[in-house]
């Protein structure tokens, strides 16, 4: 076998290793350690911050620059999606909705 193959297949099982190690790490300790209460109700926001973090510069950016007005459809159908889920609590259709006002701005407008 090649050198070059050698190693990629240990870091495939390196990478493989890690991956269940962080994965199950809480499944293999089991109900043996338990987090703190502040540190639970910290986590329960993890999601919607990671979310943020990811979506946040794809609406407010364009082109490398920050842009906040009507003319940014991407925030425009954003704001939309929002007011949609606050009336409805329905992420489906938040998403469906957000999509359908965002390809209807791009298409009258573009």
């Amino acid at each position: 076998m090649h050198p070059d193959a050698v190693y990629v297949w240990l870091v495939i099982a390196a990478i493989t290793l890690a991956t269940f190690l962080t994965r199950s790490s809480l499944h293999l300790v089991g109900t043996h350690w338990e987090l703190p209460l502040r540190l639970e109700v910290a986590l329960r926001y993890a999601p919607a911050c990671a979310l943020a973090a990811i979506v946040l510069p794809d609406l407010l950016y364009s082109q490398g620059q920050l842009h906040f007005g009507f003319d940014n459809l991407r925030l425009v159908a954003a704001a939309a999606a929002a007011a949609l889920f606050l009336a409805t609590r329905s992420a489906l259709g938040t998403i469906v909705g957000g999509m359908a006002v965002f390809w209807i701005l791009k298409a009258t407008l573009t």
